[in-house]
């Protein structure tokens, strides 16, 4: 048997096989290590579990009376004096409730006892002063009320630090251990941020409030004591349960794992080794909470929901929203937690987490790991699905059987992500092998072809020929300005030029990619780029203008560094200055060269247009041209000026030429619209040789020019204007400029 376990293993597929046992291991040590992302992963199923199986108990024994808006509207705003506060424990022992927890801490004394406004009042005389002064506080006055009830719990906050705060010796709850010492395991706080003293000595007892989320902020578990300033403390929960009880000790059960279970009033509640309970969650229930305001009034209604019931005292007011993230409600206020944690623990509704649970699911994920590395090289494909979803299905059904049926928490996901895992590692390494043709495809080409064309050849081997195809493109050329002489800094230093220019090419580049445009080449300084291949672009011209424009700025970005820096012969760095040129039209676009070297690119007489376009940036003052196909598609999304009537070098038919100052915001800016309407007139007036016409467009034009960059070319045309009305063009003259460089 063995030795056919072993054949089955190694036989077949060994390399397979012996990747998919390394993973098991790898994974069954990360459980056992248990970072957080695994325990994330595992809190969350648990999430899961409790949404689809809330805490359904409809008893509600634990009532808050809640300090919410209608009782701030009422008695004004927080802190309320504390003689408020005591006829709130006055009536609420009235109503004999079992006991009162206060989910507030009265850290400081009260300034608006009537000494302390006798001190800060203007104005007082000496009589009324005197009187004020005799009168008792409205610490002691809350004091009194917490010894007549006999039954109220103050909360007080563990700290992480030392507060540095002389709070004298500090007592916890009578203690009873069984197993061991329980202090190795609990949670500790180095100090306590607790009430004033005469409120501390009052009251019938002390609770600890702080709830300690997990790692993802979300409260699951709740400590049932702690430690803090080296005694043992119980919870507010805890400590509200053993007053009803008539105050009789803890018991704190141990083992060698670590703390089992807590006793209170002679209900054994289990825990995890910390000490802690899983809380399990009901929805926030309406009928939990009664307005403070009604309390005080003496609502016979109020004072009735509230008798014979464990009373808390907290808010939900905004502002004062003490809010906790639960499995199922992302902002429950505290002192509904506490309430859900007393109702729990009288009920017997709480979930436990048993120490054995971790063996048995490390147990679970290596035989379904080693069921998937036998079964997978040898059973046929569909049989393999079919057992593994039975087996997951069989994991999560028990999962949830033990979580409803016994309230047991057992984790799923790591069985599960341990299946997944292996079974997809001996998938993908047959995938890979599958893959090996398209590796080397990838790893030959991806030296000197875009990534987009690399996947076109890995997908389908057969392009790797010369040739192409025909279809509409949007071309794109960039180039440096003066670039000679701001080389000329740089004539002992290549390396810092070579430096220089990659700063600026760097960020012109990845705003082609980003907008979806493939780079064909660089020549020294300049880029060349395209859309519409080898994916097909509907919205190319629209994107390479937006690339356009977003390479403006970032020249603008990089010129801002360089005014704070200096060239290596010590002359100030001088600013970039680019050109682009656009142009869309139909090119032939693939793989040309030889049999021995080719390159993906574009040829056409609308390459060259547009590359003549860049050139003429400077001529016209803008940074940008384009071509009128590219200005139709673009619409109405830019702000676009018609510039030119322009015959660029090498063609003779002439091209209407545009720029552009921005998106859709600048073309609908109102002083954007006057511009454009004052430059349209102008050309108007231009081409039908009306010179006083367009000068006075200009001027009015001008206006606005400089915040649209456009005075260049406003400069531009009035320097046309003067040397025609000189030397004017021919009657027939039908507005072409003929450019006579490229």
């Amino acid at each position: 048997m063995f030795g056919r376990i072993v054949h089955a293993l190694f036989g077949r597929s060994r390399m397979v096989r012996l990747v998919g046992l390394c993973l098991l291991g790898a994974m069954l040590t990360l459980r056992i290590w248990d970072p957080v992302p695994v325990e994330v992963l595992r809190l969350k199923g648990f999430d899961i579990l409790q949404r689809i199986s809330p805490n359904q108990n409809p008893m509600r024994p634990a009532k808050i009376v809640d300090i919410d808006e209608e009782s701030l509207t009422e008695y004004g705003q927080w802190p309320w004096p504390r003689t408020i506060v005591a006829k709130l424990i006055d009536n609420i022992a009235r109503a004999n409730a079992l006991s009162v927890g206060v989910d507030i801490i009265f850290a400081e004394e009260d300034r608006t006892s009537p000494k302390n406004f006798a001190n800060f009042a203007v104005g007082l005389d000496a009589g009324t002063k005197a009187t004020l002064e005799a009168l008792p506080s409205n610490d002691a006055v809350l004091a009194d009320a917490l010894a007549r009830a006999r039954m109220v719990v103050l909360g007080q906050s563990g700290y992480h630090r030392d507060l540095g705060r002389d709070q004298g010796e500090t007592k916890g709850p009578p203690l009873a251990t069984l197993g061991g010492d329980p202090k190795p395991y609990l949670l500790k706080y180095a100090d306590l941020l607790r009430n004033i003293d005469v409120l501390q000595n009052a009251a019938a007892s002390r609770g600890i409030l702080t709830t300690n989320p997990d790692v993802d902020g979300i409260v699951r578990r709740v400590p049932l004591v702690v430690i803090a300033r080296d005694t043992v403390f119980p919870t507010l929960s805890v400590e509200m349960l053993r007053v009803v009880g008539g105050f009789r000790p803890l018991v704190i059960r141990t083992n060698e794992a670590g703390i089992t279970s807590v006793g209170v009033s002679g209900i054994d509640v289990p825990t995890d080794r910390l000490g802690r309970l899983w809380v399990r969650f009901s929805e926030s229930d309406p009928a939990r909470y009664v307005s403070a305001k009604d309390i005080l009034a003496g609502d016979p209604e109020a004072m009735k929901r509230i008798e014979r019931s464990v009373v808390l005292i907290g808010t939900s007011a905004l502002g004062l929203y003490d809010i906790k993230a639960t499995p199922l409600n992302p902002v429950m206020p505290g002192v509904e937690v506490h309430a859900q944690l007393i109702e729990n623990i009288i009920t017997r509704q709480h979930i436990f987490r048993p120490n054995y649970s971790i063996a048995a699911e490390l147990l679970v994920a290596t035989l379904v790991g080693l069921f998937v590395i036998i079964a997978v090289p040898i059973m046929p494909a569909l049989a393999t699905v079919i057992a593994g979803a039975l087996i997951n299905g069989a994991i999560i059904g028990a999962s949830y059987y033990f979580f409803v049926e016994e309230s047991l928490l057992l984790d799923a996901t790591f069985p599960l992500m341990t299946a997944f895992l292996v079974f997809g590692s001996l998938v993908i390494f047959n995938y890979l092998q599958e893959e090996s043709q398209r590796r080397e495809i990838r790893s030959a080409f991806s030296q000197y072809l875009s990534p987009d064309v690399v996947e076109q050849l890995a997908s389908d081997p057969s392009k790797l020929v010369l040739g192409g195809e025909t279809k509409e493109m949007t071309i794109l050329f960039s180039d440096v300005r003066g670039f000679t002489s701001i080389s000329e800094a740089y004539k002992a230093y290549p390396q810092e030029l070579t430096h220089l220019i990659n700063r600026l090419l760097t960020p012109l580049s990845q705003v082609v990619v980003d907008n979806g445009g493939t780079i064909d080449k660089y020549m020294g300084d300049n880029i060349m780029a395209f859309w519409n291949a080898p994916l097909d672009d509907p919205d190319h011209a629209r994107r390479s203008l937006t690339a356009a424009l977003a390479m403006i700025e970032a020249q603008h970005a990089l010129n801002r560094q360089l005014e704070t820096e200096t060239a290596p012969d010590g002359s100030p760095a001088k600013p970039f200055a680019i050109g682009v040129g656009l142009n869309t039209g139909v090119n032939v676009v693939g793989n040309m060269g030889s049999d021995l070297r080719f390159d993906y690119t574009v040829l056409g007489d609308n390459v060259n247009l547009a590359s003549r376009l860049e050139g003429q940036t400077k001529g016209y003052g803008v940074g940008i041209l384009f071509g009128a196909r590219t200005a139709e598609l673009a619409g109405d999304d830019f702000g676009i000026v018609e510039v030119d009537l322009i015959a660029v070098k090498g063609k003779a038919e002439p091209e209407r030429v545009f720029t552009v100052v921005g998106g859709k915001e600048a073309a609908n800016d109102a002083e954007f619209c006057s511009l454009k309407a004052d430059l349209m007139k102008m050309l108007e007036c231009y081409r039908a040789q009306d010179w006083d016409g367009a000068e006075a467009a200009i001027r009015a034009a001008r206006q606005r020019s400089d915040a649209f960059g456009l005075s260049g070319f406003l400069n531009i045309y009035s320097q046309r204007i003067a040397v025609f009305r000189e030397a004017p063009p021919p009657p027939n003259w039908d507005g072409v400029f003929v450019a006579t460089s490229k």
